[in-house]
Parts: structure tokens; C-alpha cells; sequence
């Protein structure tokens, strides 16, 4: 078994390679990355020398690169998880998601049209529903939800998986998509809530909070996430769109106080800066259908997970503290300011 994964050198993307190594020893995992801002080759370095892996520089809107590569490789499988995936970012340049996150998801399955496979999987977000009100708890995202788009990376997602099924009904391309809700963990691009909150706790920098802190997300551990794409590439239906969700709703400004607590540092560094254009304020997955017909459910408590995560950015200082320069240094001073 041959399995391409893109954007693997990313966050979600390298902990799946791992969990596949790992969980399925026989098989070949070939990942495609271009190496932009939030992907980095030192994130795979423990798995480079496998002899069961292979990682390829290529932009996945490259056509011809990319059918070279499955030209070579004759993958069974196929996961996509490049994407541009920032909503800030695609406030500020939204024609990079649309090329990358549209566009590339078209290359890559017309290369599997042309090549044959036996799946393509379409790693999305539960951002394409929308949001949901504070004040209806009982509201969740379920696969029936429709879509509802809030930002251009959301658009973009949105377009992606439309696409994906227009392919499956038109073509009778053998794919399945999840749409999960945020990840966190380990090698988490420090442009996020969590890991920034940690890098700056640590280094006693003001905390930039938007709003008011009251948006509430569902956090789902990384490494849960990827053992429910593993299921659905192996036993989901063709066709399907499978929901992906933590069960931990947390408000942000709760998750940045208890960041705080666990690093005993000050809540004094907690700013508040302007909110997000268009800033959704819930998002809420059901998983009853991925646990239902798969068997699957998160098994990390948020109290135990954002300890784990925590403990990786203390032990693992110098992969993060490596990024915090250059460029990504000057996309934060620009959406932050100077902040100290």
C-alpha cells in the first residue's frame, strides 16, 4: 500500500505520517509539500531516513509535478491536507487559498482520474458550516448542516469539497472528506491560538486575545484526529462526509487562562486587540455519524491534551523558537503590532 500525503510537512499532516508509520508498518508514505511559511522539513526529520517514507518538494497546483510523482509511485491513496489555512492570512491575500486550496485539490484528482486509485480523501473544516450562537448550546454541526461560509479560507475549504464531490458524482472518483473542528499538539505552526499562547507565556509577551476572548471552538487532540482519518480511509463509505469533533467546547480567553495557570505566568499579560473581520463565534462538531458507522471517538480530555501540548513546546524550545523569525515575524507585527 502506496499513500501520498500532502502537505505533510504541516501540523495535522506530520503527526498523520507518523501515526501511519507507526500503526501500519508495511506501508509506503510518500509526502508532497511545497515548504511555504508553515510547512517545515524539520518537523519530519525523525522519520526522513525510514526507508518506508519518501518526501517530495512540489506544489500540488504543479501538474506536471505532480503526475510525474504518481507516474512514479502508482499510490493507492491519496490524503490531502495542503491547504493555505489562516483565516487572518486569507483576509489579507485570499488569491493564494483559492489557488492552493481549489485549484491544487483539481490537480491532484485529475491525476488520480488519470493514474487510477483506490481513494482520495479531502481533509477539510468544520469552518465551511459557519458558525453557530452562543446562547443555543444544543446546536451542533452535523454532515447535513449547510454550508455557510465565513472568511475566503472558509470559501475556499467550501469550494474544495464541493469540487471533490462534483468528481465523485461526475466521474465516479472514489472519495471520501472530513471536516474537522480545531486541532491541537504537537508541531502546531505558532501562528495559532494555542501554541502562540504558549510561546509568548514563555517568553513573557504580552498574550494577544481577539475580541473579548469569548469565541468558542471544539478542540480536538491531533493525533485523535488522525486516527479517524486512518478509519475513514480504510472503512468509510465512498462518497460520505464524515464529521470529526473533540466534545471540548472552550471559549478562547478561557483556554489562554488556563495556559496561564499551567506555566504560572501572570493573566496580566492577556491584551485585547481588535477582532477578526467577520470572526464566527461558535463552531460545535457532532461525531455520531463517524462513531456510529466507524466506531470512532476522541479519546483525549482537553485537561490532559493541552498538558501534553505544553509539555512539548517546554522540551522541544528550539523547533519552535527556530520559526518565530523572519517572515512569519513580520505577518505577526503586522496583524498584532508591537507587542512585548
Amino acid at each position: 500500500m502506496t499513500i501520498i500525503v500532502t502537505g505533510g510537512a504541516g501540523f495535522i499532516g506530520s503527526n498523520f505520517i507518523f501515526h501511519m508509520l507507526e500503526a501500519h508498518p508495511g506501508y509506503r508514505i510518500v509526502c508532497i509539500d511545497k515548504l511555504t511559511y508553515a510547512g517545515n522539513l524539520s518537523t519530519l526529520a525523525r522519520v526522513m531516513c525510514d526507508t518506508n517514507f519518501r518526501f517530495v518538494r512540489a506544489d500540488i497546483c504543479d501538474r506536471k509535478a505532480i503526475y510525474k510523482l504518481f507516474e512514479e509511485e502508482h499510490p493507492n491513496i491519496v490524503v490531502n491536507f495542503a491547504a493555505e489555512s489562516h483565516v487572518d492570512r486569507s483576509i489579507e491575500n485570499p488569491e493564494v487559498f483559492l489557488q492552493t486550496n481549489i485549484l491544487g485539490t483539481q490537480v491532484l484528482m485529475d491525476a488520480c482520474r488519470k493514474y487510477g486509485i483506490d481513494r482520495y480523501h479531502q481533509v477539510s473544516t468544520d469552518e465551511v458550516y459557519g458558525d453557530l450562537p452562543l446562547d443555543r448550546p444544543d446546536l451542533m454541526f452535523t454532515e447535513e448542516t449547510p454550508i455557510h461560509t465565513s472568511s475566503p479560507y472558509s470559501a475556499s475549504k467550501a469550494a474544495a469539497d464541493l469540487l471533490v464531490l462534483a468528481y465523485h458524482r461526475t466521474f465516479g472518483l472514489p472519495i471520501t472528506i472530513s471536516r474537522c473542528s480545531n486541532n491541537y499538539g504537537p508541531y502546531h505552526f505558532p501562528e495559532k491560538l494555542i501554541p502562540l499562547m504558549i510561546a509568548n507565556a514563555l517568553n513573557d509577551k504580552k498574550l494577544p486575545v481577539y475580541g473579548e476572548g469569548l469565541n468558542v471552538r471544539d478542540w480536538l487532540y491531533v493525533a485523535d484526529h488522525c486516527k479517524a482519518i486512518d478509519l475513514i480511509i480504510h472503512k468509510g463509505k465512498v462518497g460520505e462526509i464524515y464529521n470529526i469533533g473533540g466534545h471540548n467546547e472552550m471559549r478562547n480567553i478561557d483556554i489562554v487562562k488556563l495556559i496561564c495557570k499551567n506555566l504560572d505566568k501572570p493573566e496580566s499579560l492577556i491584551t485585547y486587540v481588535t477582532d477578526r473581520k467577520g470572526h464566527d463565534m461558535r463552531y460545535a462538531i457532532d461525531p455520531t455519524k463517524i462513531h456510529d458507522e466507524l466506531g470512532w471517538l476522541p479519546e483525549t480530555k482537553f485537561a490532559d491534551g493541552i498538558k501534553l501540548t505544553i509539555d512539548w513546546y517546554l522540551d522541544n524550545r528550539d523547533w519552535w523558537e527556530t520559526i518565530i523569525s523572519g517572515e512569519y515575524r513580520n505577518y505577526y507585527e503586522r496583524m498584532y503590532g508591537e507587542l512585548q
